[in-house]
């Protein structure tokens, strides 16, 4: 693989929209160093997809090891990279790349603002993603759930983590609370196949009766709507558990309920209507509240960078450079960008959940990557070829030899994957066994070494 004018990119983060943005770039000629805070690749391929999805995670993965298994591809897991990690940006800067390419996703989660939100019981979807995917820090730890559990929400995350609760944890009952309505549920009706054995029709039913006159009053069709709710729970997966799953529509969380052990006791519901807003709807409180009871809540409200990175930072994201370029797609979209200075970043870019956080899933964030391989490739095409990749390897060596870091390589990663796949197993994790702490992939893979 050689260009006329090859460069070294230095990639940080291994996610869908990072390996895109590798492949191409890699494809072209250059040198791509990839530094990934995991000690796997994949990011949400690995650590966001419902486990037991066997044929979508392994094409993915099968892509992702032809990738960084290609000679001009330097894989290092398990370094971290932010104030206090084990590079800083800056130093990361001055290894001397021609380019850096943050693809770290989004780390952080938006803060829920409601009273209560920190009482035992109250989780964020993203938390619950990431512990029955098993990713390190999450994949032990308790997420203790009751037996009734309030999802926040009406996408496929909602619909991932009702599978959970409904297959897995099996517990009594599960409620959708969507602050619209039925006819505005955002999930793919594909998706809900894996938990519409256990709907409980009668009580679905029963929710249309309560909120009729509200969407009868923006031209909505009741029985058509309900008509089209139903008609999704088709090639439903075999019921495994009793848990019964409904929705409570036209509700907004406003407070968390607790007992005198701050635990979980309820939720405080507003009433919404539904009002037009251009081709579609807005919910509008009504002022009106309830009390709906349950022993967990699971919000999902959306992500947030991590602001500790070390990247030009403002209201939960990195910034990018405001002033248009002009070109398809525009450089500007994808520069990290100083306001203090007023100046891009010039070496420095953004792409996929680092850019825009909690924008689509695996499909979206990979061809955020294309787009963004397209604006690197036009910046290296203006640049003279920079340091070797020799030199550029040999300086990250040796800095995280000085820090005491642990990088693990591919040798290591293939190590990891025939001990997981020789592993006998057990019932506590979903799909593919995978070890739940760093601290057991990385005594494997030294003891691989030896």
């Amino acid at each position: 693989m050689s260009a006329i004018n090859s460069h070294v990119v230095i990639l940080v983060g291994a996610g869908p929209a990072g390996m895109a943005v590798a492949s191409t770039l890699s494809k072209a000629g250059h040198d791509v160093i990839i530094l990934n805070r995991d000690i796997k690749f994949g990011g949400l391929a690995e650590y966001g997809i419902f486990p037991a999805k066997f044929k979508l995670r392994g094409g993915l993965k099968k892509q992702y090891w032809e990738l960084i298994e290609r000679p001009n591809v330097h894989y290092f897991g398990n370094v971290s990279i932010g104030n206090g990690k084990d590079l800083t940006v800056e130093e990361v800067r001055k290894l001397g790349a021609s380019a850096v390419v943050f693809s770290i996703g989004a780390q952080g989660t938006k803060a829920i603002g409601v009273e209560g939100d920190s009482a035992k019981g109250v989780f964020h979807a993203k938390d619950v993603v990431y512990h029955f995917n098993r990713l390190p820090g999450f994949g032990d730890r308790p997420f203790e759930m009751g037996k009734h559990v309030a999802v926040i929400g009406a996408g496929d995350v909602m619909v991932d983590i009702a599978h959970w609760l409904i297959r897995y944890k099996k517990v009594e009952q599960v409620t959708a609370i969507v602050r619209r309505g039925p006819f505005e549920r955002k999930y793919n009706p594909k998706e809900i196949r894996a938990v519409c054995a256990n709907m409980d029709i009668e009580g679905i039913e029963k929710e249309f009766e309560r909120i009729k006159d509200r969407l009868v009053a923006v031209g909505q069709k009741v029985d058509d709507v309900l008509k089209g709710l139903k008609d999704e729970f088709t090639k439903c997966e075999p019921k495994v558990s009793d848990t019964r799953m409904g929705f409570q529509f036209l509700a907004s969380p406003k407070r968390i309920l607790v007992d005198g052990n701050n635990r979980v006791r309820g939720l405080e519901i507003e009433e919404n209507k539904l009002e037009p807003k251009g081709e579609d709807t807005a919910a509008v409180g009504l002022k009106q509240f309830y009390e709906f009871p349950c022993d967990a809540v699971i919000f999902a409200v959306g992500d947030k960078v991590d602001e500790t990175v070390g990247l030009p930072y403002k209201n939960g994201s990195f910034v990018t450079n405001p002033n248009m370029t002009g070109n398809d797609p525009d450089d500007a979209l994808f520069q990290a960008y100083d306001e203090a200075t007023g100046k891009v970043l010039d070496d420095v870019f953004l792409t996929g959940w680092a850019r825009k956080a909690s924008e689509g899933l695996v499909g979206v964030a990979k061809r955020d990557g294309d787009w963004c391989a397209e604006v690197v490739g036009r910046y290296l095409a203006t640049k003279s070829a920079g340091s070797q990749a020799k030199v550029v390897l040999d300086k990250l060596h040796t800095i995280l030899k000085n820090y005491k870091s642990y990088p693990v390589d591919v040798k290591g990663l293939r190590a990891l994957e025939a001990a997981e796949k020789g592993h006998a197993g057990g019932t506590d994790y979903i799909g593919e066994f995978k070890f739940a702490t760093n601290q057991e992939m990385l005594s494997l893979i030294e003891r691989g070494r030896r």
